[in-house]
């Protein structure tokens, strides 16, 4: 999280933590809002539910548990290095995997206003 908000921080980008904690100092410097939940893991729901799309990096439990929820939202996933979301239905057009962040954000933007 901290490397993607660094990125969008630099380039002009408003960035918002929902953190899972209650200290707003346990947020990353690039965090131009931090909104501490107090929610632990809760807060993923959160996270799925307030997306416009959501990039998935990384293999944690807590990543499959954002892919799930999102996905249960109708929220465009798009997954790198991670767990691949697939839908159960073969014509969902809301997830996708790719190869570098650049490819990543640009599907993710793609896909918010694709008829599903």
């Amino acid at each position: 999280m901290r490397a993607s908000c660094e990125s969008a921080f630099n380039n002009g980008g408003t960035t918002v933590g929902l953190l899972p904690g209650a200290e707003r100092s346990a947020g990353n410097p690039f965090l131009s809002i931090s909104i501490p939940t107090g929610l632990g893991q809760l807060r993923n729901g959160l996270v799925a539910n307030v997306a416009d799309a959501v990039i998935a990096i990384g293999g944690g439990w807590g990543t499959l548990s954002e892919i799930a929820l999102a996905m249960r939202a109708r929220r465009p996933v798009v997954g790198l290095h991670t767990w691949a979301p697939q839908s159960p239905d073969p014509s969902d057009r809301l997830t996708a995997l790719a190869g570098s962040a650049a490819e990543a954000v640009r599907l993710a933007l793609s896909m918010i206003d694709a008829p599903s």
